[in-house]
């Protein structure tokens, strides 16, 4: 009998100390927040994601400077897809696998358009700070709004409305040219909104060309618009993209004023002359001139952690944190750090970040103005909220 007990004892005893070093590791992990951040980080569009990268990084490192979420270190679990969209979905899952809580991106409209359907089924709340297409939180088709899906950034409609009103009411423009990418969904829908809008202010829409994703060369649709001679040429696509087709315009002799988009951001950077665009004018979602102290404490902040300014897309990412961690905070305060409850206090937002005061609408789309930038003397320059 003695013998019984003291085996009886022995497993007591060791049960306790299994149960006692669980216990601890559940503390620890308890003690961190993990929030995943999925960006093209390598690739053909690694400075937008490097851009949104460093702004979630240093509201990161500021919030856990002052204590994370509650007492509570934010980990942020890092994936790089390279700016493809079948590897975006991998690193979606690759995330949700090591336990986070949200995730912030992805960061252009394709590879975001393709973890849609993924993060819809698991229901895990996601923000883009970049991602514009209007089907990132919203099917057409069906009617469906993605519940767990936001931005901080406007959306392509909204852009090409605000562009076709600014070059017809500010600009004095009476015709206009497009030329858009037909193998994205962004270019297109910034370009279907423009052409509407156009047409329902009275700016006439005089030659519409379109080209094929990937596509260098653009002289066949450039010298089309030339003969045509439109007082501006509309060109909603990326910087890379912006830089070649200035040069090509120029070379097709077309002198209409340009325009462009959020993407044309950081195109100073890479076109080979920069008087190719001069006098250009495109949608943002901030500038560094924004006299405001959101914008200022950022800009100040940002230098010192990175040694240079920060772009619209760095700006975009530090707020997509900001909004995310709020909810998060106040989800984990009640002690209901899921899904739901997470999504729930983000719908609630209405807080003022750097690119604007932010509430949500019924699609999860950020309610704020865009910031008009003009390429003027080599440089980008705050033209003013319009």
């Amino acid at each position: 009998m003695k013998r019984i007990l003291s085996i009886i004892l022995a497993l007591v005893l060791m049960l306790a100390l299994f149960s006692a070093c669980g216990n601890k590791g559940s503390k620890k992990e308890s003690d961190t927040i993990k929030v995943g951040l999925l960006a093209p980080l390598t690739g053909d569009v690694a400075e937008y994601g490097i851009a949104v990268a460093n702004g979630v990084r240093l509201y990161t490192k500021e919030l856990n400077a002052k204590g994370g979420i509650n007492g509570k270190t934010i980990e942020l679990v890092e994936y790089d897809e390279e700016g493809d969209a079948a590897k975006a979905v991998l690193g979606y899952n690759s995330l949700v696998d090591q336990g986070v809580v949200a995730i912030i991106g992805d960061v252009t409209t394709g590879p975001t358009v393709a973890v849609v359907s993924e993060s819809q089924a698991d229901n895990t709340p996601m923000i883009t700070a970049s991602a514009t297409a209007a089907a990132v939180t919203y099917n057409e088709e069906t009617g469906q709004v993605y519940e767990n899906m936001f931005r901080s950034c406007f959306i392509d409609p909204f852009q090409g409305e605000k562009m076709a009103s600014f070059a017809y009411e500010e600009l004095g423009a009476k015709s206009a040219a497009v030329l858009y990418n037909n193998g994205s969904d962004y270019s297109l829908g910034v370009a279907n909104a423009f052409i509407a809008k156009a047409e329902e202010i009275g700016l006439e829409i005089i030659a519409t060309e379109s080209y094929a994703d990937g596509s260098q060369d653009f002289q066949g649709q450039l010298t089309n618009i030339a003969a045509k001679n439109p007082d501006t040429l509309f060109v909603p696509d990326y910087y890379n993209v912006i830089a070649l087709v200035a040069q090509q315009a120029n070379a097709a002799g077309i002198t209409a004023r340009m325009l462009g988009v959020d993407g044309w951001d950081t195109v100073l950077d890479v076109v080979t002359d920069a008087s190719l665009i001069e006098g250009a004018y495109y949608c943002s979602g901030y500038s560094t001139q924004d006299t405001r102290e959101e914008v200022q404490t950022f800009l100040e902040a940002y230098k010192a952690e990175y040694n240079n300014e920060p772009n619209m897309f760095a700006a975009q990412g530090y707020d997509a944190a900001m909004i995310l961690y709020a909810a998060i905070a106040k989800a984990d305060a009640d002690g209901k750090l899921d899904n739901e409850t997470i999504i729930s206090y983000m719908k609630a937002t209405d807080m003022n970040c750097v690119t604007g005061h932010v509430t949500f609408d019924e699609f999860n789309n950020p309610n704020k103005t865009a910031v008009i930038i003009n390429v003027s003397n080599g440089g980008a320059k705050y033209w003013g909220n319009y």
